[in-house]
């Protein structure tokens, strides 16, 4: 919860102020597929990344129109160093048949961070994985 959810909410909470000043500004914090899908065998990070979707939702609402607030849901994200098991499991469930990268992500960012008429939305890069079957 610490670092998964209040991190978020406290980085907010000391950025909206000026953001707000400033007349114009962007938030995007980070939950995940966690968050919008029941996890049973990770109930804690399920639940502390549900809690950044409805963070991401009363904070657009709280700042607008100065200020928009988005988040983004990553499915599974490859790195060098990780086991190739774990990879190939996810990309046997993925339509697009590849996991993401952090340059995925960083594409991500860019787009909410110049879309303009975009807030309280939670945008899933997950290479089509959380399509319902």
């Amino acid at each position: 919860m610490d670092t998964n959810l209040k991190a978020q909410f406290f980085c907010a909470q000391r950025a909206a102020p000026l953001l707000k000043q400033s007349g114009r500004g962007r938030i995007i914090n980070f939950a995940s597929l966690g968050g919008l899908k029941a996890w049973p065998k990770y109930t804690a990070y399920s639940v502390s990344k549900a809690g950044v979707i409805m963070l991401t939702r009363c904070l657009a609402r709280a700042l607008a129109p100065e200020v928009s607030v988005n988040a983004i849901a990553p499915g599974t994200i490859s790195f060098p160093q990780d086991a190739p098991e774990i990879a190939e499991l996810a990309v046997r469930r993925t339509p697009l048949r590849r996991t993401g990268s952090a340059d995925d992500i960083a594409e991500a960012v860019v787009y909410l961070v110049g879309a303009s008429f975009v807030t309280g939305q939670v945008l899933v890069v997950d290479g089509g994985a959380s399509i319902p079957t």
